[in-house]
């Protein structure tokens, strides 16, 4: 793929990683961006003493920014990463943002987060397991994603599955779920189940949805999204929802800037909403019977 403006725009949701990118450079353990719709708000600026005067939005299918203050301090994303970069010409610009940014737009066009695998295209994290029931805060082990997967597939929790999905009453149904079934946190490995004992974070986010009307249409959609990677697809407990496990870079945004974006662009873009109850990196994500649950294939070749 062609190291160009377009293309960058392309594998940087219009350009909001870029500024996202150049204002954790400045403020590293605080949430830069919040975007909602097609505007991030108002957030501090580095060029303007650190006030909190910076205005990003997205505009015929680039983010741009403005300041509040400052009438004269306006551009694109360019403009804005050539204020940290300093770069001389066009072409430096844009090979110091594919390198910042890791887009590998120098060869053969790859998806957006393929820059996150090694050569060889392996990769695996790990997460905590859980045994039944959900009070239970502490983990029994400690799994990859293809332990996990064959967990869902497998029978492990056929018949208790199939005895969730009879229940018609909505209380006896979630009573149910919290004291029959394991389940596992998706986004780490943790000493007890909260968000302060994390004890390592798996670089994984799961985005939920609840109530779908066409399942097989969005689990299509999600598979073939163009700027995320699924690396796990599976359908929810209840039968009517799905559980979307991605891969993310905590180097780029923080989780919960990562949930954030990714709910306002599946809104955006397919017009569904997300539970919010993702945001929260311990998280608890029930494991089902599913066997046709989606697992990259470089998990299953661990």
């Amino acid at each position: 793929m062609e190291l160009n403006r377009k293309n960058i725009l392309d594998k940087t949701q219009y350009g909001i990683k870029i500024f996202a990118y150049v204002l954790r450079q400045f403020y590293p353990d605080a949430t830069v961006l919040s975007l909602s719709g097609r505007t991030c708000g108002i957030t501090r600026n580095p060029f303007n003493e650190d006030k909190e005067t910076l205005s990003i939005r997205i505009e015929n299918n680039c983010a741009i920014y403005s300041d509040t203050e400052q009438k004269s301090f306006e551009g694109d994303a360019f403009n804005f990463a050539k204020l940290y970069f300093q770069s001389k010409t066009e072409e430096e610009l844009l090979n110091k943002i594919n390198d910042a940014l890791h887009l590998n737009l120098k060869g053969e066009a790859i998806k957006e987060t393929d820059w996150l695998d090694t050569p060889d295209d392996t990769w695996y994290t790990d997460c905590s397991f859980f045994k039944a029931p959900v009070r239970n805060v502490f983990p029994s082990q400690t799994l990859r994603l293809d332990k996990i997967f064959k967990l869902i597939t497998g029978n492990t929790y056929k018949a208790i599955t199939q005895e969730l999905r009879e229940i018609k009453d909505i209380k006896e149904k979630r009573k149910f779920k919290a004291n029959r079934f394991d389940y596992v946190t998706f986004s780490g490995v943790f000493e007890r189940r909260n968000d302060k004992y994390l004890l390592k974070h798996s670089n994984l986010i799961t985005i939920d949805f609840d109530h779908l009307n066409n399942i097989d249409k969005v689990r299509q959609q999600l598979l073939s999204d163009a700027y995320f990677d699924t690396e796990m697809l599976f359908v929810s407990p209840s039968g009517d929802g799905l559980k979307w496990i991605v891969r993310i870079n905590l180097d780029e945004a923080t989780h919960s800037e990562y949930f954030l974006a990714i709910t306002n662009y599946i809104k955006q873009t397919y017009n569904i909403d997300v539970d919010a109850s993702g945001k929260d990196i311990s998280r608890a994500c029930f494991l089902p019977y599913d066997p046709n649950a989606f697992l990259k294939k470089r998990h299953q070749a661990l």
